[in-house]
Parts: C-alpha cells; structure tokens; sequence
C-alpha cells in the first residue's frame, strides 16, 4: 500500500492511521448540543437549553448603542484592536466589581469571548495532560468539555445543598496536587445550588496551604431574585481566586463577551494564549456593549429580568410539587435559570428522556454533568426561556412521563 488511501503496509497486514490528534477521540460533542437537535421539532417543549429568555434582550437599546458607535467611531470599531481589550470596557467591570466590595484594577481584566474561552484560555495556561482539576459533582457540562481538551484528570467533590462538602474537598486536596478548582458558586449549572457565606469560608479555609487555583465561574451572579448576595471567593483566596464573568446574561449571549480577572501573573499567561488563539475578542461587540452600558440603566433591566425569572421559577417548582409523583425532588434555587431534579433511585433519566421526547417535552439528562460517572436518575430543567403557558403543559407533559416509567409493566 503506498498509503494514499490512508492505511500504511506493516507486516504485510493495513493498519489504519487516524490523522487526529488523540485528545479528539477521548473529547465527544457537547450532550447539549446534540439534545438541541432532537427538540428542533416545533411541537417540543424544550427545558433543556441553558437560554437568556430573548424577550428581555434590549434590542432596540442595542441597536442604539450600535449606531452610535459606528456614527461616532466607526472606523475605530471595525480595526484591530490590543489583546486585553477594550480599556473603558475593562475599566466598567472593574467598577461593578468595586459595587460588590471587591477591589479590582483594570489591568487585571481580560476580555474573552464569552466565559467560555476564559475555561480554555486558562486549560491552555495551566494544564499538562494527566494534572489534576478538582470540580463540583455534578459540574457545569462545557468545563468537562473544554478542560477535557487537555487530558487531565478530574477529581470530583460531592455538591451539598449549600455548597460542596469541605471534608471531601480536604480529602481530594491531600491526596492530589490539584492546579484547578473550577466551582460555580452562584445558582450553579446545573443544580441552582449556591454556597453559602459560611461555606465559602469553609472552602477558602480548606484550600489554604495547597498550590491549587481557585477558579470562580459566575455567570449566574446577576440574576439573584431571592435571598442575600454572598461574597465572591476572591474576597477569601486573593489571588488564589480567578474570577470567570459573562455579560451573556446582562446584554445578551450573542454578543460573546466575558473576561477572565486574576492576579498580574495568571493575566500574563492568558493573555499569550489569547493571542495564539483569536488575537483579541470582537472589538465591534467590546465598543458596542461599552455603549449600552454607559448610556442605559443596568439595574433597572436586571430588576425585570430577576422579577420575571422568579415567576417562572416558582412555577415550574409549583407544577413539579403538584404534578409529580412522590418520590421526585428539585432544588430550590435563589435565582440563575436552571432547578435540578432527581428521581427515585432506580430510574433512568436516559430512559426517560426518551419517553418524554414521544410526549414532545425535553430536558438534559443529569449524568451528562458528572466528571467521573454518575447521576443516572437526575436531570436538569431551564426555567429562564419558557413563559408560563409552556411551563404549565411543559411539566404536566413530563409528569405523565415519569408516571409512565413508574408504572409496572
């Protein structure tokens, strides 16, 4: 064989080479995503998108913001720009993070596109194949993902009602030099769960003495509509804490912008990926988004946002507690977009999902959100992009399916 046809003679016996690089066999399609595709079907009352609710998208703000911009400074936006990002840009987030008692200095700041390339920015920056990152169990899907990319191995520390259980982190910490903590401690995907004050001074207590980087994905943070704002963790671990933030939620996901924040050291080495990456994220979006902040109130549109969520949060919690049987639990979150639900222990979300889909309803089966295996009868449900009418026959649709599955054959 002279190889064209992609197999090279050894032996006398074909042995196929594959051309890519190990890491893309071990590294699957996002769950997610390939869910999405099954819900296309208009009849489908979808839970399972992680999905802003696009009535509360400011577009009519936005598009103001973009006519000024390109009237204004048009040839400006449309050029080059520095890798860190726009400066004004970096300099409002650093105010936003002064209103929550954190000291931040714009130069600590790097815009990203999107929070998610901030998880593989810093996968770039930190990890070898075989280190150890420490994550929640369950944890947010896209990290597995993109830290996979990375081969490393993961260490997962069971999530509790108000945070994950400081014995079991101490244990993973002692028995493994860790480089990364990834956590979510505000209404976390998928669960909701968030920590509690006391509990982030746990963690921070914990960590103390190991190398391990605390990384603070918080893209949820904003969208508090119950209860009292906790500290971040970087007010316990300094520059041991990475803060991930996401204007996804505040504008709109369609603008991919998010910046990563960390002590001079980290930056240093984030912004090299970056640049080997993209250059720098969309200087239109960074000029755009700066423009709508400065000339809108924020607060006000969050304020609808929050009171909105609540009521389909507190629906959706209502129609499980009615129409579920007995044996199925949520949690109960203080905001974010997502609750969790487990099942009595012998059912298969899997299984379920699939009946559910026959009855036009959809959600994410929990074990795609475990590191290391796990979650068989959990799943995840969005409450964010449904208004009432769809959660009401949306969960009603679902209950008949769990009482289907619980059946006796």
């Amino acid at each position: 064989m002279d190889g064209r046809d992609g197999t090279n003679g050894v032996d006398g016996m074909d042995r196929v080479i594959s051309p890519f690089a190990d890491r893309m066999m071990r590294v699957h399609r996002s769950f997610i995503r390939e869910i999405l595709k099954v819900t296309e079907n208009p009849r489908t009352i979808s839970f399972a998108g992680g999905l802003p609710n696009p009535r509360f998208f400011p577009v009519k703000e936005v598009a103001e913001a973009a006519q000024k911009v390109f009237s204004e400074s048009g040839e400006a936006a449309l050029q080059y720009s520095t890798t860190e990002g726009y400066p004004p840009l970096r300099e409002l987030i650093a105010e936003r993070y002064a209103k929550k008692g954190l000291k931040v200095d714009a130069d600590e700041i790097l815009i990203t596109t999107g929070s998610q390339q901030g998880l593989d920015l810093l996968g770039k920056a930190f990890l070898n194949r075989g280190d150890r990152v420490i994550v929640e169990d369950p944890t947010y899907l896209a990290a597995i993902q993109s830290f996979g990319m990375f081969e490393p191995q993961f260490r997962s520390v069971s999530l509790m009602e108000d945070g994950v259980d400081p014995n079991a982190l101490r244990a993973v910490l002692s028995d493994s030099k860790a480089k990364l903590f990834y956590a979510v401690p505000n209404f976390q995907n998928p669960t909701g769960v968030s920590y509690s004050e006391e509990r982030r001074r746990e963690v921070a207590e914990v960590m103390r003495g190991h190398g391990t980087v605390f990384v603070e994905d918080d893209p949820y943070g904003e969208l508090r509509f119950m209860g009292k704002e906790a500290s971040s963790m970087r007010r316990y671990l300094g520059g041991k804490a990475v803060l991930l933030g996401s204007f996804s939620k505040v504008i709109s996901p369609g603008l991919r912008l998010g910046w990563a924040c960390g002590r001079s050291d980290v930056m240093e080495k984030l912004v090299i990926a970056k640049q080997a990456s993209d250059l720098h994220t969309s200087f239109l979006s960074q000029r755009i988004a700066y423009q709508y902040l400065v000339d809108n109130d924020v607060s006000q549109h969050m304020e609808l946002i929050r009171s909105e969520y609540r009521k389909q949060r507190d629906l959706m919690v209502k129609m499980i507690e009615e129409s579920f049987p007995a044996g199925v639990e949520c949690t109960r979150p203080e905001g974010g977009m997502f609750l969790w639900v487990t099942l009595p222990e012998n059912m298969s979300s899997l299984e379920l999902f699939d009946r559910a889909i026959k009855n036009d309803v959809a959600f994410v089966p929990g074990q795609a959100f475990y590191a290391n295996g796990g979650g068989y009868n959990t799943m995840r449900l969005n409450f964010s992009n449904s208004d009432e009418e769809r959660i009401v026959e949306g969960i009603g649709r679902l209950a008949r399916s769990v009482e289907e599955m619980m059946r006796p054959v």
